[in-house]
């Protein structure tokens, strides 16, 4: 019987981590995938930006059978945001400026998580609390409103609940109106336009054309998970802190913990998923012979791009790595701290070297 990644030694376990990034890069980069989804964004114009927790569960293009690189990510511990943080708040900005630029509108999908079959299955960053992760989700609804304002001619901002056990969509729509998509059978495809119609007015109908295909895409996958058993009862036993941008790859469920650069204070999320981690080796949920910190920071071209990315990668490796010495000496002695940068274009991970 083959031994569970997470049960590994410490550097098989980083093996397999770097073959997945490996094996994402090429799945990205293939003929097939890569005029999917250049045909996929001539058809649909609309940019998607999805503000989502670390949970490797919360796969928007898997659950909305979307090809991947369509769907923009922001990933951060806890799927906590402020756009008042200057670094998040500039590049959520940049990010919407250059699609509007193009001519473009822009859909961003604020997501919260949470499990209909047990709350201990819920978003550990909100202490399983399904309100509360909710409650987050409209707050950032509210700041992106300020900042691009609440007409929703060009910025379309929609808050999606995750249920985690069949991985549906909830769509919060006008007037407190929701829409579950794990209670629509396939054969209601050709109703989900005048339900979007309904459940979002205010909605540019250019931008209700392009979350149409996200939405059957997630009623298909939902539906075809039904005939699968699923294991739900998954223990956290993440092995890898994650800290930058870049990590694209990691959606498998319970192996990292990915800190986005965005908060002012990172000390604190960092301490969190060292805690995290100590959990997890002083319970034998994974070995307690070492843990990895992976440090990432994309490019787009070579030369100063790339020159900037590794300083920045090497910063966050350093940075990660002292506060974990001083929160957890003892833990911080097992620790395998690693620099990357990531060639944004062909989602490739290099690791630098030390």
């Amino acid at each position: 019987m083959t031994t569970p990644v997470h049960a590994r030694p410490i550097a098989e376990r980083i093996d397999w981590l770097m073959e997945l990034s490996r094996a994402h890069s090429a799945s990205f980069c293939s003929p097939e995938n890569h005029l999917a989804r250049q045909r996929y964004l001539a058809e649909h114009n609309t940019q998607i930006i999805a503000m989502k927790c670390m949970d490797g569960r919360i796969h928007l293009p898997y659950v909305t059978q979307t090809p991947l690189g369509v769907i923009h990510p922001f990933r951060n511990l806890g799927g906590i945001f402020e756009l008042g943080w200057p670094y998040l708040g500039d590049m959520l900005a940049d990010t919407v400026q250059q699609a509007v630029s193009q001519g473009r509108r822009v859909l961003i999908i604020i997501t919260y998580h949470y499990s209909k079959g047990s709350r201990e299955r819920g978003c550990a960053g909100f202490d399983c609390d399904r309100e509360a992760a909710m409650s987050h989700a409209f707050q950032i609804r509210s700041q992106v409103e300020k900042l691009f304002g609440n007409g929703h001619r060009t910025v379309y901002p929609l808050v999606c609940g995750f249920e985690s056990d069949e991985d549906a969509l909830v769509l919060h729509g006008s007037q407190e109106r929701t829409l579950d998509l794990s209670t629509i059978p396939v054969s209601r495809l050709a109703d989900m336009a005048s339900e979007i119609a309904s459940l979002c007015p205010d909605m540019p109908e250019p931008v209700q054309r392009d979350l149409l295909p996200l939405v059957e895409g997630n009623i298909r996958h939902v539906n075809e998970i039904r005939r699968f058993d699923r294991e739900l009862n998954i223990e956290h036993r993440e092995w890898v802190i994650c800290l930058g941008r870049g990590f694209d790859f990691l959606h498998a469920p319970n192996v990292a913990l990915i800190i986005g650069p965005y908060s002012p204070d990172l000390s604190h999320p960092i301490r969190q998923a060292a805690g995290i981690i100590k959990s997890n080796m002083d319970n034998g949920r994974v070995p307690d012979d070492g843990f990895l910190l992976l440090c990432s920071a994309p490019y787009q071209e070579p030369g100063t791009q790339k020159a900037r990315a590794e300083l920045k990668s090497a910063f966050l490796a350093e940075f990660g790595a002292n506060v974990i010495r001083q929160a957890y000496p003892d833990l911080a002695s097992r620790m395998v701290a690693r620099s990357a940068i990531l060639h944004w274009p062909e989602r490739k991970l290099q690791v630098c070297e030390s």
